[in-house]
């Protein structure tokens, strides 16, 4: 596997070089007056969810040169919280039977470079964290919901045996001084279970930060929520835990994906879950469309100002790169205008020389 990843690096630092100041100018442009009546924040730190949350649900078997090319594109482009598998069992979600050779062959730059560079992985019971443990895995996810319903059809327990099973994840994980993240499913709604009470939410929210999650995560799994309900649903949780140790996860199901996201940071929300390319679904939960795309949550984020690190250009083509191995159209928004912006300026200047 370090044979793969150094054949993954090799292509991809020969290409890191090619922005040329043309398509760079395409993304420049933009925006950067702040909204004078929104108390937004300075910053946000985008989690790059796209490798794990997004492939998990592709029918086909994505190969494993692939994901660490995508997964080496979009630490290129700045990001530095990057999702990059799920320690599973492969008879639940296939696409991730590879978890071993991506965690262990991904790119983990010494020095400056790796400075504050995390390759969380899914670990859904203790057996999951032994493996990602001895495999070098530095950051482990750990996930509930808010839904009884939904977490008896995903990892088959109660909402209180799943938070049992976490104690043991997150002792053994503060034992080996390793980051434990938390995700809360279905905070506004469930496909089974209808509306969220958001007193649930805070309450699961608060037991996840209890047990030593440095962050808790929360997901509107469905993508059902509206700014309306996502800010209830939030001023419920902020009751019990500071907003700068929360971070949201939207789909984008019905639209609202990015006004939700908008409606958090007005709240003090200024970590943002999001998929390169829209990638994702949820295989435990029908109807459910990809996440809200990295590349539209970047637009909107630099046109207000806000800093994110994050070169937007890079992860146009990281979406573009993914979508041609799919064999599909790219679902962000931002990306296909930002690729037509492009494809204009190349025939102009073309017609002019």
């Amino acid at each position: 596997m370090a044979t793969l990843g150094a054949a993954v690096l090799g292509r991809l630092g020969q290409a890191a070089g090619r922005h040329s100041g043309l398509l760079r100018a395409v993304t420049r442009g933009l925006s950067t007056t702040r909204v004078p009546h929104a108390a937004l924040p300075s910053s946000v730190r985008i989690v790059e969810v796209g490798a794990r949350d997004g492939l998990q649900n592709e029918k086909q078997l994505v190969p494993t040169v692939v994901k660490l090319e995508l997964i080496e594109r979009l630490r290129l482009a700045g990001l530095k919280t990057i999702e990059a598998t799920s320690f599973v069992s492969p008879k639940w979600v296939p696409q991730m039977s590879d978890h071993v050779e991506v965690l262990t062959g991904v790119h983990r730059p010494s020095g400056a470079e790796g400075e504050g560079l995390f390759y969380p992985v899914l670990t859904p019971n203790i057996k999951g964290y032994e493996a990602a443990a001895a495999n070098g895995a530095d950051e482990v996810a750990i996930f509930s919901a808010a839904s009884e319903a939904f977490v008896k059809r995903n990892i088959n327990c109660s909402i209180a045996e799943s938070l049992e099973r976490f104690e043991v994840v997150c002792e053994a994980a503060k034992r080996d001084n390793i980051r434990v993240r938390g995700y809360v499913s279905c905070v506004v709604e469930c496909p089974y279970d209808g509306p969220t009470d958001p007193a649930t939410v805070a309450w699961v929210s608060e037991r996840l930060l209890e047990m030593g999650c440095y962050e808790i995560s929360l997901g509107d799994t469905i993508g059902a929520g509206t700014p309306g309900s996502f800010s209830v649903m939030l001023e419920a949780v902020l009751k019990v835990i500071p907003p700068e140790l929360v971070a949201v996860h939207c789909h984008d199901t019905y639209g609202q994906a990015l006004a939700n996201i908008y409606a958090s940071l007005e709240m003090g929300v200024s970590v943002v879950d999001a998929s390169v390319a829209g990638l994702g679904g949820c295989p435990f939960a029908a109807g459910a469309t990809g996440n809200v795309a990295t590349e539209d949550v970047l637009y909107m984020l630099h046109g207000l100002g806000i800093e994110t690190g994050v070169d937007l250009d890079m992860v146009v083509d990281a979406g573009g790169f993914i979508s041609h191995e799919l064999g599909r159209p790219n679902s962000s928004r931002a990306a296909n205008g930002i690729l037509a912006k492009r494809a204009r300026l190349g025939i102009a200047l073309k017609a002019e020389a």
